[in-house]
């Protein structure tokens, strides 16, 4: 099992015991580059969230090893969504890991205290491994995310230390799905769908032009919509 790959797996065996998640859906994800599938998208259900999903896309021809996981709390919750992306671009490793915010933080103090103080030595000392460099990535999808976001590459040492910093996100937010976050002036359900929406928007994120080539539409369009949902 590639580092990526083993990393995305050990996060969700953590999410789905300490949550109590179960498969609930698990469908091949078949492409015209390849007779055999080249990925799969689970959904988990149960537990104290509304679900977790995971999409792993891997085609060792154009060098694509790609592990996601999003785990979705409540409509009515303030407890930030989980997020990993754990990848290997045939050159580097990369990672995207986020606890999204379900309020706007700036006007919401003891939330942000909360939910992201406590990962400030995390976020600092996980840019401080040597091999770990920052992403590309624009303003605009910043702006989507929380300032605790680490979107980085790294070289294969590095992104195995990653792991380290990754398990203590997952605790950290286990422990917010556990004991509640300071309540927030928010409509956490309207602002959620919006918020989403433009998260797993093409207009916004260009990986979906890449996931469209790879999977086609109909099933490019399946994975953003249980993404959404």
């Amino acid at each position: 099992m590639t580092l990526p790959a083993a990393l995305s797996e050990r996060t969700l065996d953590t999410l789905s015991s300490t949550l109590g998640s179960t498969v609930a859906e698990d469908v091949a994800l078949t492409s015209a580059m390849a007779p055999d599938p080249v990925g799969r998208l689970r959904v988990l259900r149960g537990g104290p969230i509304d679900k977790v999903v995971t999409v792993d896309l891997v085609v060792p021809p154009i060098g694509l090893d790609s592990h996601m996981i999003f785990a979705f709390t409540g409509s009515d919750s303030a407890v930030p969504h989980f997020t990993l992306d754990s990848v290997y671009g045939g050159e580097y490793y990369a990672m995207h890991l986020d606890l999204i915010p379900r309020a706007d933080l700036a006007v919401h103090l003891d939330y942000l205290d909360a939910a992201y103080l406590p990962l400030t030595p995390l976020l600092d000392a996980a840019w401080q491994l040597e091999g770990v460099s920052a992403a590309a990535i624009g303003p605009r999808q910043r702006a989507l995310m929380s300032p605790w976001m680490l979107v980085c590459r790294a070289d294969e040492s590095a992104f195995g230390e990653l792991g380290g910093t990754v398990d203590a996100y997952l605790r950290h937010w286990l422990a917010l799905v556990d004991k509640g976050v300071p309540a927030v002036d928010t409509d956490l359900a309207a602002r959620d769908r919006v918020n989403r929406a433009n998260l797993f928007s093409p207009r916004i994120d260009p990986v979906w032009e890449q996931v469209t080539r790879l999977l086609g539409s109909e099933q490019s369009e399946r994975v953003r919509g249980e993404l959404e949902a």
